[in-house]
């Protein structure tokens, strides 16, 4: 009878055994997958801009046109190209000096282990190419989680900024159920087994309803995935980028909050009536009832891509920032309103988008 036991235990510690054994050979070869797949797609979607390093932190950044210079801050999940397809980096640059960065993390910008990678960290970072790229007194866009690197920078009174320009951000603590999920992901050791095998494939699996939600209620912009690069993506140096600053969203929202008050840079907040991925009206309207003299504007039927949808408006906030103090303070009119031959009352009756509130 013990014999008896004894073999069926042995029998079922073999087959443990034997499952263990599969499964780390089918991790391990997701691993290599994983890292072949990532090294295709950087090879494939090479650079398209330059290189700087600073503070030892080698950045990709993408430098077009001349003229008052203005900064573009993406939000997680993309990079540097997001500006690309919306089209605002080609359309600023007929007349402003447009820098664009892949935060660090992203797209071909590198994320060392020597700090925690908060949006004041990369607001730091930020402040110290200024002299190495000779950019004064700019004005800063940013969008989504770009929008709280942004605040960071214009409260560094070194940054001496023109103007900021928010989009659909995340300014204030609220319960976020991607944020805890994502934590794991962001730990050394265990986020580093998880990104390349679990999360990897995940991320691939989650991608397209991701992006549509970021959209919504628009459609995704027929080049969008292809001109980002679905791979460039789900790299597991972007996915830890996008997992790190998912959990310092929440807690640096909390520490910027305090800071509001010693903010005294001008201020456009943009955001899409129908975001889905932030609350217009818990974070964009409530920040511009904390920001004395901001502006805000809420577009209906626009998710939380909103420069994408309201490229004119966007570019329109950009010029009056540039006029302001020349004399020329009128914004650049919005497509409805240079469709009506520039009349202003007209572009009330055909203007899809809500009137500026300041």
């Amino acid at each position: 009878m013990k014999s008896n036991r004894r073999a069926l235990r042995s029998r079922a510690s073999g087959k443990g055994t034997a499952i263990a054994t599969v499964a780390a050979a089918a991790l391990a070869a997701t691993a290599v997958w994983v890292a072949q797949r990532a090294r295709r797609a950087e090879h494939e979607h090479p650079p398209r801009g330059a290189f700087l390093k600073v503070d030892g932190v080698r950045l990709h950044y993408l430098d077009r046109g001349q003229g008052i210079p203005v900064i573009l801050l993406h939000g997680n999940a993309v990079r540097l190209e997001d500006f690309v397809v919306s089209g605002i980096i080609d359309r600023l640059a007929e007349r402003y000096r447009v820098i664009a960065f892949d935060r660090p993390g992203y797209g071909h910008s590198e994320r060392p282990r020597d700090r925690l990678w908060t949006p004041q960290a990369q607001a730091a970072l930020l402040l110290k190419t200024f002299g190495q790229l000779r950019i004064s007194q700019p004005i800063v866009v940013g969008h989504s989680l770009g929008a709280q690197v942004a605040l960071a920078l214009a409260l560094e009174e070194r940054a001496a900024v023109r103007q900021l320009i928010l989009v659909s951000g995340y300014y204030f603590p609220t319960l976020r159920l991607d944020a805890a999920l994502v934590a794991p992901v962001a730990l050394p050791v265990l986020g580093d087994a998880m990104r390349y095998t679990v999360s990897a494939i995940e991320a691939r699996m989650l991608l397209n309803s991701m992006i549509k939600a970021m959209f919504h209620p628009q459609p995704v912009p027929a080049e969008y995935v292809d001109t980002l690069s679905r791979e460039m993506l789900v790299r597991p140096s972007q996915i830890r980028a996008d997992s790190e600053d998912g959990v310092f969203m929440i807690p640096a929202a909390a520490s910027l909050r305090k800071r509001n008050g010693e903010l005294r840079v001008p201020t456009t907040i943009l955001a899409g009536a129908d975001d889905k991925v932030i609350d217009p009206d818990a974070h964009s309207r409530k920040l511009h009832g904390e920001l004395t003299g901001s502006s805000l504007r809420i577009f209906p039927g626009v998710g939380h891509m909103a420069h994408h949808a309201a490229v004119d408006e966007l570019i329109a906030a950009v010029d009056q920032a540039a006029n302001a103090g020349t004399g020329d303070t009128a914004p650049q009119l919005p497509a409805a309103a240079r469709a009506a031959g520039g009349n202003a009352e007209e572009a009330k009756r055909t203007a899809s988008y809500a009137p500026l509130q300041t």
